[in-house]
């Protein structure tokens, strides 16, 4: 019975790659947000720990409320999948035509400029669309991906990623870390999915009043080469008639890049773990400001707060990491 699972789900995921990008426009999409309602009334543990979560962005929300919510939320985060899985066939004028940003100006200098940029992202909107824009638009980008299961889901999406112009290093390779470090000393671009610990080396910060665990990479990054640290949010938004016409879709995404996180002073007496947590919860206060203008566009169905985890598992990864 596991590996019947295990051969749909990989059929399930390929044939989106192969099926989906081919459909009418207005079908794909309308069948991703029925699949998207599907699985909300299902009420799946994924769904269950969003509401958990946006129960945390909207704490006097009611039930109803929040039900709402997570619905918006699961319709999102299936856009993105049928996005993801029609991004192969879109030109560069499509991609463009997708993609309004805020605060660019300030990480465009540093890029003509020569100048290395961490950002840190949060699993909002579209990333990977954000991440095609970014390569034709405004620098090359380097990051790290997450493992999937099963591994042949894995490699299609690694394949995909690249095929956008990526470069996109496995999460838990040996020497990810110092290849990204030579990468930024080399002028490099690197934005990195950090709203979550996925490493059990994960980083507390106070996020909307509660302990949180997300990664300290882009903090940790900046802080050794002396990269400029921006922190960015993505949300969807419904385009106008013009646009819509060229992106050949009602949806588009925003980028918003914040202010540069400033670097703690030495002056201070802080060491370098005090630094890197100044600068995260920097990134964390960011993020949650944008989660609080779009809460349906933050596709989080893990565990992030302290709160929700079991302290006995948690104990031991972490003990073993």
């Amino acid at each position: 019975m596991t590996r019947l699972r295990h051969r749909a789900s990989v059929l399930a995921y390929l044939g989106g790659w192969r099926v989906v990008r081919w459909l009418p426009e207005r079908f794909a999409y309308a069948v991703f947000a029925l699949a998207g309602d599907l699985i909300w009334a299902l009420r799946g543990k994924g769904v269950r720990q969003l509401e958990a979560n946006l129960a945390r962005v909207r704490p006097n929300a009611s039930d109803g409320e929040l039900r709402r919510l997570s619905r918006d939320g699961m319709r999102s985060y299936l856009r993105y999948w049928c996005d993801a899985f029609r991004l192969p066939t879109w030109n560069e004028e499509r991609i463009r035509a997708g993609v309004r940003t805020t605060g660019d100006e300030y990480v465009r200098s540093l890029v003509r400029e020569g100048r290395p940029v961490v950002m840190f992202l949060g699993h909002m909107g579209n990333w990977d669309h954000a991440g095609a824009w970014s390569t034709i638009d405004l620098a090359p980008v380097t990051t790290v991906a997450e493992r999937l299961e099963p591994a042949e889901v894995s490699d299609a999406f690694l394949d995909f990623r690249r095929r956008l112009g990526m470069e996109i290093l496995n999460l838990g390779d040996p020497g990810v870390f110092g290849t990204l470090a030579r990468r930024l000393k080399k002028d490099g671009f690197v934005p990195l999915l950090a709203d979550r610990d996925l490493t059990a080396r994960g980083i507390e910060v106070d996020f909307f009043g509660e302990p949180a665990r997300m990664a300290g990479g882009p903090a940790m990054l900046a802080e050794i080469t002396g990269a400029e640290l921006i922190p960015v949010t993505i949300r969807y938004e419904r385009l106008d008639a013009a646009r819509a016409r060229v992106a050949r879709s009602g949806w588009g995404i925003v980028i918003e890049f914040g202010e540069p996180v400033k670097r703690p002073s030495v002056i201070d007496g802080a060491d370098r773990a005090a630094r890197v947590s100044q600068m995260l919860q920097a990134c964390a206060d960011s993020l949650a400001t944008g989660i609080d203008e779009a809460p349906q566009d933050w596709h989080m169905l893990q565990k992030v707060f302290v709160a929700d985890l079991d302290p006995a598992r948690d104990e031991r990864v972490r003990s073993e990491a």
